[in-house]
């Protein structure tokens, strides 16, 4: 990990934290652990998609730079648990911030799929639709019916 700014060449300690905390799963691992000790499979599952050596990787990494305490419950079978420190624990409020700018501003990110097209969830449907267009949930999608309400010859 780089401790230095490269334009700065000085350590920056937000520069730094944004580079740890950028790393695939490292968030997803201190949220899941949020919720209390976690054993390997435990945690992977919570995680949700990380290969287990990435998980390892990263569990090693943030071990290291004592955010989270591993104890080793048994070694046969060996059984692990995880936890957060108290640095690890003061991690809580920048998930929360993130959660709450999530809930304010990505609404949009919600209701659209990654090709930016609505996405059909039925809460959605509920509020009308896609916001701005002006047509309820429902009146886009394709029918056997032309516009005037006859059948649509092209799609019989």
């Amino acid at each position: 990990m780089t401790l230095m700014n490269p334009e700065a060449g000085v350590w920056c300690p937000v520069y730094s934290s944004i580079e740890l905390f950028q790393e695939k799963w490292v968030l997803h691992i201190v949220r899941a652990l949020l919720g209390g000790p976690h054993g390997f499979n435990e945690l992977s599952r919570a995680v949700g998609g990380a290969n287990t050596t990435t998980l390892s990787q990263r569990l090693e990494h943030l071990e290291r730079l004592g955010i989270v305490d591993k104890t080793v419950e048994s070694t046969m079978p060996p059984r692990s648990r995880y936890e957060l420190t108290k640095a690890g624990l003061e991690l809580e409020e920048i998930i929360a911030a993130i959660d709450s700018w999530a809930r304010a501003h990505m609404r949009r990110c919600q209701e659209h799929d990654a090709s930016g097209a609505p996405r059909r969830l039925e809460a959605f449907e509920a509020r009308g639709g896609i916001a701005g267009q002006g047509k309820p949930a429902g009146q886009d999608k394709p029918t056997a019916q032309g516009e005037s309400g006859a059948p649509d010859e092209r799609r019989a």
